[in-house]
């Protein structure tokens, strides 16, 4: 009987993002001769990173000084800025936008390739020593005496009846001293250790954002390299919170995409359709005339900001970046917030360890007095004053919060209720008129999934599973009429046999790790459990 290998580390880092990398970079500037390994679920370091992305370098400056002599990504400096407010086919420009809206103004951010950032960031760890192995999929988490005592990766060659097959290997146990979770929004080692140490108690209810993406290559003549555009308002209605965004970067390239809140109430309604429709509007169609669409993506986000923050340490390690929920949701940023968790995570395990502590319980104390706190917390009362207000009233708030108060209100707004406790009975909401694809500007989702290079190995156990499929026909369907189906960016989830006995069909193999199942289902009936490592989207440079 295969046994599974064993191997240690003074640090083990679950997930390859901006977060895990900051902290194995800094680790090693701090402690040289320690040991420090990160696993990456994707095939690669940057197969499932998605992001808009405008990167504000200000913590990229503290972890790497000379990052400009290091042939970093970082080629696009944002030249200029729009904001609109949206109707069906009117746009009214935001004019004066560091005044009006100043957590949106990016002068001195750079549009980037978030994907090729975190593949740059790996080899700039891995020359300093980091072991870093893509494909290994964090299957659970070793919890010995109280303490989190590493992870186990996941077996491969598990047949879909769960014996082994003809290529079974055993995955390995990881051991550290120390163990940073880093997987990102909603990761599913991160609400294990959550659970298990309780680390939710006496915080705000986490809330959540879709974020759908495409990359395309649009005409010479409608390039401006380094625009900056966002949008609010149409096509979604007063109480449900999102926009959409083009950045112009690279040679000829655009990434255009839109979030979707995940607290929105109408089950019918579908961020998918939501973000094509968005591409017909005048202030977005004209740049996709004649263009060529390249890559498609998707991922959940955490907004919730300062209020939804859990508890950050437990025995034996930390969570870090989105899976913790660093995000600046006004700014429509986390990659520099995430960087500097990881960065303070590393610092107080760094200073641990000169102690010969067990725990880095100093992160907390060097998150309170950092830049990254201060700046959480200038932007707490903004994305919760929207879900308590709408949309225009919310906008409103958000100006006199940034632009008058600064961040500096002598109260904070909070939310009150978890995501999938937001929707309403499908029969008191009325279905939104989408359009039919046209294949040119618009597309159906399977021929967006074939664009994320999304794979899983056959045979193997499905990766979504129902906690309790009783659950799902008079909840999901009779009160809610399969919301999965169209809140899932990826037609995973379909319904068969819908007018004489309706049934749940979960087609694993389109999932692009987007993680909004695990969310936005009402009963928390849909479980995400990570399949084989290198399963899933595998997106290119651009993404």
């Amino acid at each position: 009987m295969s046994q599974r290998d064993i191997m240690e580390f003074d640090v083990v880092i679950v997930g390859g993002g901006p977060a895990g990398l900051a902290a194995a970079i800094r680790l090693k500037q701090l402690m040289p001769d320690e040991s420090v390994c990160l696993i990456e679920k994707g095939s690669e370091i940057g197969a499932h990173i998605v992001s808009g992305a405008v990167i504000e370098p200000r913590a990229l400056d503290e972890l790497l000084p000379d990052w400009r002599n290091r042939d970093a990504p970082l080629d696009t400096p944002v030249t200029r800025e729009e904001m609109y407010l949206l109707t069906e086919r009117k746009a009214f420009r935001i004019p004066a936008l560091p005044w009006v809206m100043p957590h949106l103004a990016n002068h001195g951010n750079f549009v980037v390739s978030l994907g090729d950032v975190c593949r740059w960031l790996a080899t700039q760890a891995e020359a300093m020593g980091v072991e870093i192995y893509p494909g290994f999929a964090g299957a659970d988490v070793l919890i010995e005496n109280g303490r989190v005592a590493g992870i186990l990766t996941g077996d491969m060659g598990i047949t879909r009846d769960g014996t082994k097959g003809p290529n079974f290997a055993p995955g390995m146990e990881l051991r550290g001293k120390y163990t940073l979770f880093a997987e990102g929004c909603r990761g599913s080692l991160t609400k294990r250790v959550m659970a298990h140490f309780n680390l939710r108690q006496g915080v705000d209810p986490q809330t959540y954002g879709l974020g759908i993406k495409e990359v395309w290559e649009i005409p010479a003549e409608l390039h401006e390299p380094g625009l900056v555009l966002h949008s609010f308002g149409w096509p979604l209605d007063d109480r449900t919170y999102g926009g959409a965004w083009l950045y112009h970067f690279g040679r000829n390239l655009v990434s255009y995409g839109f979030v979707t809140g995940l607290d929105y109430a109408n089950p019918w309604l579908s961020p998918y359709d939501e973000m094509q429709r968005t591409k017909l509007h005048p202030v977005y169609h004209k740049y996709f005339e004649g263009g060529r669409r390249l890559i498609y993506g998707a991922r959940a986000l955490s907004e919730g900001g300062l209020q939804s923050l859990p508890r950050l340490t437990f025995p034996g390690g930390a969570l870090i970046g989105d899976a913790a929920g660093f995000l600046n949701t006004p700014k429509i940023k986390g990659t520099h917030t995430a960087m500097k968790s990881g960065m303070l995570a590393a610092e107080a395990i760094a200073a641990a360890h000169a102690a010969d502590a067990p725990e880095p319980d100093t992160f907390t104390d060097r998150l309170q007095v950092s830049w990254l706190h201060q700046e959480l917390s200038a932007a707490r009362n903004i994305r919760p004053a929207f879900a308590r207000w709408g949309t225009l009233r919310g906008a409103l708030y958000a100006g006199i919060d940034a632009a008058i108060l600064r961040g500096r209100a002598p109260w904070t707004l909070h939310f009150h209720h978890a995501d999938h406790e937001t929707l309403r009975p499908a029969a008191s909401c009325p279905p939104p008129a989408y359009p039919r694809p046209d294949g040119t500007i618009t597309f159906d989702k399977l021929s967006s999934v074939f664009l994320s290079n999304t794979n899983h190995v056959e045979d193997q156990p499905t990766h979504l599973r129902l906690r309790d499929p009783a659950l799902w026909k008079p909840l999901n369907w009779d009160t809610y009429r399969a919301p999965e189906i169209r809140y899932c960016p990826a037609a995973v989830y379909e319904v068969a046999d819908a007018e004489t006995a309706p049934r749940l069909v979960i087609n694993a193999q389109n999932c692009v790790h987007c993680k909004t199942c695990d969310i936005k289902d009402p009963p928390q009936n849909i479980d995400w459990y990570t399949p084989e490592g290198g399963g899933g989207p595998n997106y290119p440079g651009g993404m």
